[in-house]
């Protein structure tokens, strides 16, 4: 029996969080209702399946008996030596089980016929004849299911989709609707709005809005959503307003994603008139001659039983033959690209990890649309192929000719000379989380490093969410390494890596340079980066071009994945260029003015900190530190965290659990009522600028008070969370019970507020609070008296605070019950829409989101340019570097971006240069070293923070500096030694041009040992 998902109430969140981010609660629901079916289970096949089964359907179902052969092996990660000679679909249907409890997996018993076909909501076809999938499309369009068809031959793929005559897509982007401020509308026939001129609306011709909080108008605010044309960066038109009456003031417009019916013609139709989405657009003229291509491939396959074989030119002629047929039945100007046909044709036994990795990505997501109605289809043909991926010297005949190896597929399209160089490849890969692990497994596949070496390295330990898009890992590997475990599941795909993954749980980083030293980096071919942080990348970045390594990067954002090459002497590095710094809140809008509910969440997330860490953690260091006192006052800020260690050590440490809910009560008195009735005593709700203007009005919404109410289940939540996260502070055991917080709170009396006259309030950023009359004088607390109201420290031996560290995935440890319901409050205190559970978790976590389909996709990507890597290839054109974004659906490929020069005399140079010097020079050595032979006058040099020598030094220790050698001067200037490990110090230096003129150098590495 399937094991049915109820979504609304036994969706599994924390296992499925992170794709929730991406496909929303509605998606996922329907995915929950949804019946798969994929037919063939080649190396495409099985990718497609994975990323169907983590992804949550109802049920997945898999049809394929042919028996295995050892080329499988090679593709189907699924499979075993010890499965040769059984079905396909048997042999994998057990390990395909284990990815997801909430999926059952199971096997298609009955041939595939159009009665065997009903049930089910998406049919996938696979490693099958365009006759075959002409037949199984009729079947599907009959009953009114969806059909995608698939296959990958060699370097080269091919999907079609058929959703039905009249697809509904929801969403045809994935993005956040667009919200911004109304500053004014037009009553007239045409309805111009302006937006509020600090940020961009965004919207685009034909995009759809309603409005909120109008004043004036009032009927838009109930309006259905009106389509808009744009006039301007702030300005947009939704036409006639002549009858809705005058715009007075504020509001908000909503972008309302709007549904677009999509008709799908059969794959009989859609053959003779294809709509192409382009996947390279330096290859536009391609889909037309892929398309007569594969048809053409069908055919042979018919005539002779059987693909080409692999770069026979006979079998290559033939094909060629029927596709120029074909092409000119279709009445097609021109000629189709001869050479690419016979590519085809030469490697259509091929089977490649990386092109199924990249297809299985693309229609395990196609899938999800099918079924969901989230992201724009594909419309209606995707033909893809990576022909530069091939060696510059093209295999023989003989050379691809099949061993009986697991490899066969790859040798058929690569030969057996690059099979041996991807054997004894020696890789660092760096993390293995959800790249790490599709990476390996492509690894595993490919037979990169049987006869080298994988570094690899993740201290991370395995934890539930992990489970959704981390493939490698199961229910057992729960708390264990990343590493560790993605080792052994890698070695267990293919038995030939067993002890070839060096698996550790060492970050990389300054401090562990000794463990990832320069033998260590000199002894690999290239590094993959599989990170998720951006210092991680440039660190790495950084590394590789001080060793000269190449660098494959990528990363993924929901259905966004982005691939960049770093290969040494040709192109920039990672570093190079950089996003954008992210938009920070400003000061005076998270303090008082929110207007967002993001605004209210990163609010909370710093009172959940103020709280419960940073003063729990001061009150610590106190307690251990003997000069704890004499550390602060160097801070500057020695009275505040006093005063604060006073409070959590004396006046208010709670010794019962009542005294955690008084203190919790207090907070929500402060928060929400006596902040607010200062800042409204402060600026009243009536106030009007200088300027004549408004002043609660735009972007300031006018607060309002909260008066608590044990029975409102927000005030609640929050009650027991900030008071069971007090609790844990203190060592004290908590409470969930309505009656224990109930009575405690019905004996509180909770003081009376009054305002203080003369508060000044910071309005804006730039324009800070100035100190004068109009604003109340704050006593300073005597520093000698808070010292003198501590307990000393030895008084307290053994006792220690216990500050929380912020768990997001935790579900029962209140810290985001914490932080979504001090953010509401806040809402509801501005009248700002409020956030569940699920929303706050994005932003305060600062959540990624992901989906297994885009990470698959990636790393197939970046296999693709691991070919290119080990080839040798030293042509800019030769590499690309690829954006996806699988909502759209949408590829774009570029060249990477060319290593900037730089020059000095006559010399030109990269990033990717260095002077190197053998041997451990006197710097006077090495300052006539540079005089001599590149005529440069050293007038300044540093290693690290050290200023090893100057022009203008004074001239002994300049002269005892000249004669020391560099590694002495280092250690005498740095008062550190060298570390046993450093092969070479790297110097910078500032140096004048034989003209006399300052010029920038590539930096020096002097070799000591």
């Amino acid at each position: 029996m399937s094991k049915e998902m109820d979504v609304d109430t036994t969706l599994d969140e924390s296992l499925y969080s992170r794709q929730l981010y991406v496909l929303g609660h509605e998606a996922m629901r329907k995915m929950a209702n949804s019946s798969v079916l994929i037919i063939g289970l080649s190396g495409l096949g099985v990718e497609i399946a994975k990323n169907i089964a983590l992804g949550g359907v109802k049920s997945l179902t898999i049809k394929d008996d042919k028996k295995v052969v050892v080329q499988d092996l090679g593709t189907q990660f699924f499979l075993r030596q010890e499965d040769i000679g059984k079905p396909r679909d048997q042999a994998s249907v057990s390990r395909l089980s284990e990815l997801n409890s909430y999926v059952p997996c199971n096997v298609l018993s009955a041939p595939v016929s159009e009665e065997s076909l009903k049930g089910f909501s998406v049919v996938v076809l696979t490693d099958s004849t365009y006759d075959e999938a002409l037949k199984v499309d009729e079947w599907c369009r009959k009953n009114k299911l969806a059909f995608i068809y698939a296959e990958t031959r060699g370097l080269f793929g091919s999907v079609f989709t058929d959703l039905g005559p009249a697809f509904i897509c929801t969403d045809v982007d994935g993005e956040q609707p667009l919200t911004g401020m109304v500053t004014s509308i037009d009553t007239d026939e045409v309805g111009l709005v302006t937006t509020f001129d600090e940020t961009r609306h965004g919207l685009s011709d034909g995009d759809y809005v309603t409005f909120s909080e109008l004043v004036g108008m009032e009927k838009l605010n109930e309006s259905e959503p009106r389509q808009i044309t744009v006039k301007g960066p702030y300005s947009f038109t939704i036409g006639d307003t002549t009858n809705l009456g005058e715009y007075k003031s504020g509001g908000w417009f909503h972008q309302v994603k709007m549904p677009k019916t999509i008709q799908f013609k059969s794959l009989a139709e859609s053959t003779k008139e294809p709509e192409f989405v382009i996947s390279d657009f330096a290859k536009f003229e391609r889909p037309q001659t892929l398309h007569i291509a594969f048809q053409a491939l069908s055919k042979f396959i018919s005539r002779h039983g059987a693909l080409p074989k692999p770069r026979n030119e006979q079998d290559a002629d033939q094909l060629l033959s029927i596709a120029e047929d074909l092409w000119k039945s279709a009445g097609l100007e021109g000629e189709i690209e001869k050479t690419t046909v016979k590519e085809l044709a030469y490697q259509a036994r091929g089977e490649l990890s990386p092109m199924a990795a990249l297809l299985g990505g693309f229609v395990a997501q196609e899938v999800m649309k099918a079924v969901s109605g989230k992201f724009h289809p594909l419309v209606q043909h995707l033909y893809i192929d990576s022909l530069e991926s091939l060696p510059s010297q093209l295999p023989s005949e003989e050379d691809v000719q099949p061993l009986g190896s697991r490899y066969d597929g790859q040798i058929q399209v690569f030969g057996k000379t690059f099979q041996e160089k991807l054997a004894t490849s020696k890789q660092f890969l760096v993390g293995s989380g959800a790249i790490g692990c599709e990476m390996l497994k492509n690894w595993a596949m490919m037979g990169l490093g049987t006869k080298g070496v994988i570094h690899l390295t993740d201290m991370d330990q395995i934890e539930k969410s992990n489970l959704n898009r981390q493939f490698l890992f199961r229910k057992k590997d729960l708390g264990s390494y990343k590493s560790q475990a993605a080792a052994r599941a890698a070695a267990e795909m293919n038995p030939e890596l067993e002890g070839k993954i060096l698996a550790k749980t060492i970050a990389v980083g300054a401090d562990t340079e000794n463990v990832y030293d320069d033998a260590f980096f000199e002894s690999l071919n290239f590094v993959t980066n599989a990170l998720d942080n951006v210092a991680g990348r440039q660190y790495m970045d950084q590394r590789c071009v001080y060793y000269q390594k190449p660098l494959l990067e990528s990363g993924t954002l929901g259905t966004k994945a982005n691939v960049q090459v770093v290969v040494p002497f040709l192109t920039e590095s990672y570093s190079s260029s950089q996003d954008p710094p992210e938009k920070s809140i400003p000061l005076c809008t998270l303090k008082s003015f929110p207007n967002q509910v993001e605004h209210t969440i990163a609010w909370a997330k710093e009172k959940f900190l103020e709280y419960f860490t940073d003063p729990v953690q001061d009150v610590n260091l106190y307690l251990s530190q003997p000069n704890y006192l004499q550390s602060i006052q160097q801070g500057g800020s020695i009275e505040q965290k006093l005063t604060s260690i006073k409070s959590y050590l004396v006046d208010h440490r709670p010794l019962t659990f009542d005294q955690c809910i008084e203190w919790a009560r207090l907070q929500f008195e402060h928060e929400y009522a006596n902040e607010i009735k200062q800042l409204l005593y402060s600026l009243p709700k009536d106030l009007i600028t200088k300027e004549g203007n408004k002043f609660w009005s735009g972007p300031k919404r006018a607060p309002d008070v909260l008066q608590f109410d044990l029975n409102d289940p927000t005030h609640f939540e929050y009650l027991v969370a900030a008071s069971n996260l007090r609790a844990f502070n203190y060592g004290l055991t908590g409470s969930k019970d309505p009656a224990v917080f109930k009575k405690v709170v019905d004996t509180m009396t909770i003081p009376v507020f009054t305002p203080k006259s003369g508060v000044v309030i910071q309005t804006k950023d730039d324009e800070p609070v100035e100190s004068g009359s109009g604003t109340v004088p704050v006593e300073t607390p005597d520093v000698n008296e808070l010292v003198a109201a501590l307990p000393e420290p030895s008084s307290l031996v053994g006792f220690r605070l216990h500050p929380v560290e912020f768990e997001k995935d935790d579900d029962t440890n209140f810290h985001m019950d914490f932080i979504t319901a001090a953010s509401n409050l806040r809402a509801i205190n501005y009248g700002i829409g409020i956030a569940d559970k699920h929303k706050t978790k994005l932003v305060a976590g600062k959540i990624i989101p992901a989906i297994a389909t885009t990470t698959a996709l990636a790393t197939g990507l970046v296999c693709l340019e691991l070919y290119k890597f080990l080839d040798g290839k030293n042509k800019l054109e030769d590499y690309k570097n690829g954006f996806v974004n699988l909502a759209l659906p949408f590829f774009g490929f570029s060249e990477p971006i060319a290593a900037k020069k730089n020059k000095y005399n006559d010399v030109e140079w990269s990033l990717w240069d260095r002077f190197e010097i053998k041997g451990d020079v006197t710097l006077a050595e090495l300052i006539k070293i540079f005089a001599d032979k590149h005529e440069l006058e050293v007038t300044m040099m540093s290693s690290g923070v050290s200023m090893l020598y100057a022009m203008f030094m004074p001239k002994a220790k300049k002269e005892d500096r000249l004669k020391m050698k560099m590694s002495e001067l280092v250690e005498s200037v740095g008062r550190k030694p060298i570390p046993p490990h450093v092969k070479a110090i790297t110097v910078e230096i500032m140096a004048d041009g034989r003209d006399g003129e300052d010029v920038e150098v590539p930096f020096i590495k002097v070799y000591i040992r």
